[in-house]
């Protein structure tokens, strides 16, 4: 792992048209070194996720089982596997027995006959190769410790190792080799524990997808092609274990959400109908959300939902508005009906729907305004966490302007028709609510 930072300067330096993703594209071409794999990163946000995942790409794999070849081998699997995989960047699985040890192993006959115990071989290569702290130097404040061992021209290869002089209980000075045997052996370079299980990783890189929708196809395409063996498991780790959780909680969150929402709506109105008409109009008001990230090709992230919560909570907001003003218009038309002895006619919806949504016309392009004055300069921020502001602010944007649609057009359109299929019973409510010398007028 070679880890480099780089320093950018002012984005208002930048050559004309130079984006984040260009300066990723440039550097990937400038920097190419064979085995090993470019993954650029801001450092804060790789050291987040190194430690809440152990894993410093956005999607990892995390294998996890009993012996290390066999993990190591279902790593370069899925590592082939993900390459196919259209979004891959780069994909690499660590190889777990990819170290290299020189073993020393004492014979212990060979050792009794020379009246040497197994630790008084190991003694030697501790003291002799690995070095003993015989004393410690004082310098002022500072100490270090003085270690002692053989030279460094006597230990520097097996063959050497093996010649090294041992003198044994009698005084006779002879190789380790006839002691122990010296060799080197593959082994693990470093172990991998999580939940008390040996893991190895593959390591991937996506550019130019979302991804949720990466994992997705990536899982199915290792679920079609590696064969795991009995006791071995495969965990999606990284970035993505971030939008599980978010999954999960919006799985409870989200039908909280709706349900609070209706249950306040139905004691505002405690009608069905205006509960049901708000609910149904409300994907009118999400669209313009959708339509916005599109345009500005923004991914599916916590951000944007935050954003589209907002939003929902505003159209909703609106809706009710003109939902009360249309239905206050609308009791005002049937009292001065029944103060003209007359019955309610198709007419008389259209003027409740002109009078009551004209009233709405002002505070609802203010309220646009107001949002628009307050989202849009985020929409051009430059500087720390804009990114992220602007996914929360960018479904806002986007749908406000269905939203005055919504609340201008189709709120009152669908009152007209609600009114008019209500007509015949409104006129049968008049008739019973009306004076008795006026109860004939209204017959007629």
């Amino acid at each position: 792992m070679i880890e480099t930072t780089i320093q950018l300067k002012p984005e208002a330096e930048w050559r004309t048209g130079m984006t984040m993703e260009g300066i990723r594209n440039a550097l990937d071409k400038a920097v190419q070194i064979p085995g090993v794999t470019n993954v650029w990163i801001q450092p804060i946000k790789n050291r987040i996720d190194m430690l809440a995942t152990g894993i410093k790409t956005p999607v990892g794999v995390k294998i996890s089982g009993a012996d290390l070849r066999v993990i190591e081998e279902i790593g370069i699997e899925v590592e082939r596997a993900v390459a196919s995989v259209e979004g891959t960047a780069s994909a690499y699985a660590e190889r777990p027995i990819g170290g290299r040890f020189i073993e020393i192993t004492p014979d212990r006959d060979a050792a009794g006959r020379y009246m040497m115990s197994v630790r008084d071989v190991q003694d030697v290569v501790q003291t002799a190769i690995g070095g003993m702290q015989v004393s410690e130097s004082v310098e002022g404040l500072e100490r270090y410790p003085i270690n002692m061992r053989y030279p460094q021209e006597w230990r520097d290869s097996p063959e050497a190792l093996r010649d090294l002089p041992v003198v044994t209980p009698s005084g006779a000075h002879i190789p380790l080799g006839a002691l122990a045997e010296v060799k080197i052996v593959d082994g693990p370079a470093m172990i991998r524990s999580e939940n008390a299980r040996r893991t190895g990783f593959v390591f991937i890189d996506i550019a130019g997808r979302d991804l949720g929708g990466y994992v997705k196809e990536a899982r199915a395409l290792v679920a079609d092609q590696v064969t795991l063996p009995p006791g071995y498991s495969i965990t999606w780790s990284g970035q993505y274990e971030y939008i599980e959780r978010m999954q999960e909680r919006l799985t409870l969150v989200a039908p909280a959400t709706l349900l609070i929402i209706t249950l306040m709506l139905f004691l505002a109105f405690n009608r069905i109908i205006e509960v049901g008409i708000i609910l149904t109009a409300l994907p009118v008001a999400l669209a313009g959300g959708v339509w916005f990230l599109w345009y500005l090709s923004f991914d599916i992230s916590v951000a944007v939902l935050v954003g589209f919560i907002a939003l929902a909570g505003v159209a909703v907001e609106t809706a009710i508005v003109m939902l009360l003003y249309l239905n206050l218009a609308w009791e005002k038309r049937k009292e001065r009906a029944i103060l003209e002895s007359r019955l309610m006619t198709a007419i008389d919806v259209e003027e409740v729907v002109f009078e009551g949504a004209l009233l709405r016309v002002r505070p609802k392009i203010m309220t646009v305004a107001t949002i628009f004055a307050g989202l849009i300069p985020i929409m051009y921020g430059t500087g720390t966490g804009s990114e992220i502001m602007q996914r929360i602010a960018a479904p806002m944007v986007g749908g406000m302007a269905t939203a005055t649609l919504l609340t201008l057009f189709v709120i009152p359109s669908i009152f007209v028709i609600w009114k008019r299929l209500a007509l015949k019973r409104v006129n049968r409510e008049l008739q019973r609510q009306a004076p008795t010398d006026a109860v004939a007028t209204l017959a007629e």
